[in-house]
């Protein structure tokens, strides 16, 4: 793998007594973002060769959106990625070394938790993308990290290239 994208679930419905958390749903402007960071990923040249997605409903419509510019990606759908933490996440993502360009569709707080620690130990050329990252991992953001070889996931070898943030492609 030599590229490795992070990105939260578009924005969601808010939870409410009788609906199960892994089953909400987007909300109009969760698509439209989800539709908007699609094209950004295209534009910066970064075409996701697999997806690992959450379980969750929220995530798989969000995958939705970025299939339709990515018709080539493969998916795979994870349930150990459902509001999973830093070590679950990795592990997922050690066991799809073999793609290019992975990206992962996942949640708060373990995505945000995760890309400051890759951050943290392997830094970012980037400075404004590593400020923006260390302060929110809003619905729809990327966090988008790249190693110079192809080899398995060692996080320090991972650097911040950019952090995109629905709001700022407006």
């Amino acid at each position: 793998m030599k590229r490795l994208i992070l990105m939260r679930h578009a924005k969601t419905e808010p939870w409410n007594e009788g609906v199960k958390d892994r089953d909400r749903i987007l909300t109009p402007r969760g698509h439209g973002d989800a539709e908007a960071v699609a094209v950004a990923l295209q534009q910066y040249g970064w075409a996701p060769d697999r997806a690992l997605i959450s379980s969750s409903r929220r995530t798989r419509e969000t995958w939705r959106h970025l299939s339709l510019v990515f018709p080539e990606c493969e998916k795979v759908i994870s349930d150990d990625l459902y509001l999973a933490g830093i070590p679950a996440i990795e592990t997922q993502i050690a066991a799809q070394a073999d793609a290019g360009t992975l990206i992962v569709i996942g949640h708060n707080p373990g995505l945000h938790e995760l890309s400051g620690s890759i951050l943290r130990q392997a830094g970012s050329d980037n400075h404004q993308a590593a400020m923006r990252l260390a302060a929110k991992f809003p619905t729809s953001a990327a966090a988008l990290f790249e190693q110079e070889e192809d080899g398995p996931y060692v996080p320090v070898h991972f650097k911040l290239q950019t952090f995109i943030k629905p709001k700022s492609l407006a």
